[in-house]
């Protein structure tokens, strides 16, 4: 069983910058792929960024490449998520998630992650 807590969301002004942690307990988190998700009112929750078990491969959406960095402590069991730039588009919910299997390829859809935070909210005023 992993828990997921994260925080470090609030209110900025577009432009501005926030970073958001997010703590794990459980064992497996040094084994496994953790992501960050976004979910805006009235939408999907959609892949932000993801980082493998060791730290050295991250992968990242679109939308937020060369603004967002993923980093993770395994000896700490965080993982963060440093938001630079930011934009009114960035407005959502954002959560950690845990994917525990060993696989080839990213995955980018929420089924392939089994433990889930309870989310932060990050509001981007124009």
């Amino acid at each position: 069983q992993v828990q997921l807590v994260e925080s470090g969301g609030g209110l900025v002004q577009a432009g501005g910058s926030l970073r958001l942690s997010c703590a794990a307990s459980g064992r497996t988190f040094s084994r496994s792929t953790m992501a960050w998700f976004r979910q805006a009112p009235g939408k999907e929750r959609t892949f932000v960024a993801g980082i493998n078990r060791s730290g050295g491969g991250t992968y990242y959406a679109n939308a937020v490449k060369g603004r967002f960095t993923i980093s993770r402590d395994n000896a700490k069991n965080m993982v963060a998520l440093q938001m630079n730039s930011l934009k009114p588009e960035d407005t959502a919910v954002y959560y950690c998630a845990v994917d525990s299997s060993i696989r080839t390829v990213w995955q980018l859809t929420p089924q392939f992650y089994e433990y889930w935070g309870q989310g932060t909210q990050v509001t981007v005023s124009s």
